[in-house]
């Protein structure tokens, strides 16, 4: 017969995948909140991931808001994502330009007509840690900026243009995911990789 004494505690049990990756969904929004930076970001998505119990995981989300101060979930499905935010990016005889820290939607449209605009991802706070960009440019163009550790798949066409796809492959397992997809015709959407930036310059605006 079992001795009592020996159960475990809630917090000794096991995690699960599942449970680690509600951990670091909670951790990537409070990012997009701009409550932890992306250096520590990257440090607790480490932690996430080499957790074993539910014990490693509570401390990484202690000092987080509700719903992250709750108790880590034993049971039940995930936690449903918010509907996709949506945003535009629109050049039309002129530029457009977005960098440095903040939070993109988890859908942008870039639209450019006798014009073109860069998007930079290197400091942004992303949704849920994935991000979709349609590009779709007439007489013009985008470039769009990841950081070196994403995972990006580009998919777009250009017709008279160009459509570079040279960035599409895996990064880091904490990476956030980036799909670049639509359609240039005169023009071209170009995807390129740089480090993350540290700090913004205004000596960097010409990257």
């Amino acid at each position: 017969m079992a001795d009592p004494s020996d159960k475990l505690l809630p917090q000794q049990l096991r995690a699960s995948d599942q449970d680690r990756e509600r951990i670091a969904e909670v951790l990537r929004a409070a990012a997009a909140d701009g409550r932890l930076d992306l250096d520590e970001v990257d440090e607790r998505l480490s932690a996430v991931y080499a957790a074993r119990t539910y014990a490693d995981l509570e401390p990484l989300v202690r000092d987080l808001p509700s719903p992250s101060t709750a108790p880590v979930p034993m049971v039940g499905t995930p936690r449903p994502l918010e509907p996709a935010h949506r945003g535009w990016a629109v050049a039309v005889l002129s530029g457009t330009n977005r960098r440095g820290p903040w939070v993109p939607p988890t859908v942008l449209t870039c639209l450019a007509f006798w014009g073109g605009g860069t998007v930079d991802l290197r400091e942004a706070r992303f949704r849920h840690g994935e991000m979709k960009i349609r590009i779709f440019a007439l007489m013009g163009g985008f470039k769009v900026i990841v950081p070196d550790s994403a995972e990006v798949h580009v998919t777009g066409v250009g017709l008279m243009g160009g459509f570079a796809d040279n960035a599409t492959r895996g990064g880091r397992y904490n990476g956030p995911r980036i799909t670049v997809t639509g359609f240039t015709f005169w023009g071209g959407a170009q995807v390129i990789r740089k480090s993350r930036k540290r700090k913004h310059r205004p000596e960097d605006d010409d990257d």
